[in-house]
């Protein structure tokens, strides 16, 4: 079997051609709110209800979800674009300030979870791996929200409408 050396372009075009839903991973720590695009947030297993996020090392958010010890992962409806916009570094706009724009509540943990969110998981940090600059990191399901709407979805680097 011959293999096909894959750079970073490739890689991350062939991953455009996977509709996937919009999600921010946010926590709390005694500084503020934090979070980030979190578009490899997936689930685990179900019982126990466990959540994967895998995260740059390079993101300001990683070390208060770490010490936070807790995650959200919020499932963005249609019109939150410009939330995903922020939490993409996108716009000049940084840290807690981004959570300014839209109306946040919590769950069990306090991590911020989008009050329109078609869904969100709280967890609790249960395991953070390292590999090739990226943490995954994996929590218990403890608490939920379930909303109402369409979701947001990525496509080619854009959203589908």
């Amino acid at each position: 079997m011959q293999t096909r050396q894959i750079d970073t372009k490739l890689f991350w075009r062939t991953l455009g051609q996977r509709a996937i839903g919009s999600t921010i991973v946010t926590a709390r720590s005694n500084e503020g709110p934090a979070g980030f695009l979190g578009l490899s947030a997936t689930h685990v297993c179900a019982q126990p209800p466990l959540m994967l996020v895998s995260i740059d090392q390079r993101t300001s958010a990683l070390p208060v979800v770490l010490s936070a010890g807790h995650f959200a992962i919020n499932f963005l409806p249609r019109e939150a674009s410009a939330i995903v916009d922020l939490f993409a570094g996108k716009t000049p706009v940084k840290g807690a300030a981004r959570f300014e724009t839209a109306s946040w509540t919590a769950l069990a943990t306090g991590a911020p979870v989008l009050t329109n969110a078609l869904g969100a998981m709280d967890c609790k940090l249960e395991e953070s791996l390292q590999r090739h600059g990226i943490s995954i990191i994996i929590g218990r399901v403890v608490d939920v929200l379930i909303g109402e709407g369409r979701p947001l979805v990525h496509f080619r680097g854009g959203y589908l409408e």
